[in-house]
């Protein structure tokens, strides 16, 4: 069972069309899949006044994957007083399932290089992965909050040693499967949690010898991010620098609407786009559905479903090709959401 969290603005939209493909999926090679709906974010405050309610962590709880859609509200986002917000959901959500590690792939397709706002020299076969720790550091740390004159304000960032040593041998694991080569980045010359975070991957270095392990100041690979893509394969950071840096690395492809991403957890693991609600466009069937059914992909592999994955990662590939895309890509000739979505799932079927 996929538990299914559409969540906010265009996330309804982008979800059906995962749905769609992966019911595609399920026919071509005989498998399954049953999908049971829940709120979360802006549409579950509205509901039951909580943006991750009880009955949905139940059901994250007894699935075998989540996928997830956006979260974001305008009338939350432009109310900075707002004591509930869309956003809560999705860091109780992380918190509750144990999702320590926040998987995003960054890669181009060679059909959309001059999309990208790089030189094609430079982002030609870039393919790198950033995992991101989210369980951790500052968005969780204890004390926080504002004086009581309301003119100063604070938060604290705070790591143990155990939360390290997890996400950094998933990123060992990582690297080992692909080009053997990891980067750690930190702010190790500033930072005191940052020079734990360094001294723990030292500590761990010497079970993973075959990997080539570098470390990097986090301004550092910010800038080499951009001058440099292809020389990283497997990035590892926590939490405020990973959401920071695989932002900045969502761009090179060319599009925020065409990458993944996967939450891995002791629990059910979740599968989302990187990008937001983009509230603008919902209900008009003009949003990207790539990046969610290239999350359904992420999905397939996390079950060993690999063939089914492969199948996924062609279709999407051929709809590119053929420029059966929306028109954040499309030059003209711009195809709507549910008809992406209808293509692949119609490719899928026909191989």
């Amino acid at each position: 069972m996929i538990a299914t969290l559409p969540g906010d603005g265009i996330g309804l939209e982008i979800t059906e069309q995962a749905i769609k493909v992966l019911k595609a999926i399920g026919d071509t090679f005989n498998h399954e899949f049953t999908f049971e709906h829940a709120p979360v974010g802006a549409t579950a405050i509205d509901k039951t006044g909580n943006p991750y309610p009880v009955e949905t962590h139940d059901l994250c709880i007894k699935s075998d994957a989540v996928l997830f859609g956006a979260i974001g509200d305008p009338k939350y986002d432009n109310d900075p007083k707002a004591k509930v917000r869309p956003e809560q959901g999705l860091l109780a959500m992380r918190k509750k399932l144990g999702l320590y590690a926040n998987i995003r792939p960054v890669k181009t397709f060679p059909s959309l290089i001059h999309k990208s706002p790089l030189r094609r020299d430079l982002v030609e076969g870039a393919d790198f992965i950033v995992i991101r720790e989210l369980t951790g550091g500052i968005y969780f740390g204890e004390p926080r909050g504002r004086s009581e004159n309301q003119d100063t304000a604070f938060d604290t960032c705070v790591y143990n040693k155990e939360e390290i040593e997890r996400i950094t041998r998933l990123a060992f694991e990582y690297a080992g499967k692909r080009r053997k080569k990891l980067t750690a980045v930190d702010k190790a010359n500033v930072l005191a949690t940052s020079r734990l975070w360094r001294e723990t991957v030292q500590d761990l270095a010497g079970d993973y010898a075959d990997i080539e392990l570098e470390y990097m100041f986090v301004d550092n690979a910010a800038m080499q991010i951009i001058q440099w893509p292809k020389n990283f394969d497997v990035m590892v950071t926590e939490n405020m620098f990973g959401d920071i840096l695989s932002d900045e690395a969502s761009v090179i492809s060319g599009s925020l609407g065409l990458l993944p991403s996967a939450s891995i957890g002791l629990h059910t693991s979740v599968f989302e786009p990187i990008h937001g609600s983009y509230p603008q466009a919902a209900g008009k069937n003009i949003a990207n559905p790539l990046a969610t059914i290239l999350s359904a992909a992420m999905l397939l592999e996390s079950l060993d479903l690999l063939k089914e994955a492969e199948a996924v990662q062609k279709a999407v590939d051929a709809s590119m090709d053929q420029n059966i895309v929306t028109r954040d890509i499309a030059e003209d000739n711009a195809s709507t959401t549910s008809e992406v979505g209808d293509w692949i799932a119609n490719y899928i079927a026909k191989q």
